[in-house]
C-alpha cells in the first residue's frame, strides 16, 4: 500500500469514530530505515489528535480505542504507531 493512501485511511476511520477538532498523520518510517526489524512494506506512524473525547479517558483506554479502529492496518500496514492526545 502507498503511503499516502495508508494515511489518508487512518485520517478517515479516526474522525469516522472519534470526536476530535483535528488528525495529524505523519510517515516516520525514515527513522526506522536501518532498524533490524524494519520491513519494507510496513510503516511506522505518528499520529497527533486534538480530542475532548479521548482526553477524558486514561492513556491505555484512549489508546486501545485507537488500535481497535485501526486493526485491520495495525495488522497489515503499520508496524509502529505513536499517538499523542492534545
Amino acid at each position: 500500500m502507498d503511503i499516502n493512501a495508508l494515511i489518508a485511511i487512518v485520517k478517515k476511520k479516526l474522525n469516522n469514530e472519534i470526536i476530535n477538532d483535528q488528525i495529524k498523520v505523519e510517515d516516520k518510517s525514515f527513522l526506522h530505515k536501518n532498524h533490524s526489524g524494519n520491513q519494507k512494506d510496513k510503516f511506522h506512524l505518528k499520529i497527533t489528535i486534538f480530542s475532548d473525547e479521548l482526553k477524558k479517558l486514561d492513556k491505555i483506554e484512549s489508546n486501545r480505542k485507537i488500535f481497535k479502529i485501526l486493526d485491520k492496518e495495525m495488522k497489515q500496514y503499520i508496524h509502529s504507531l505513536q499517538i499523542l492526545i492534545n
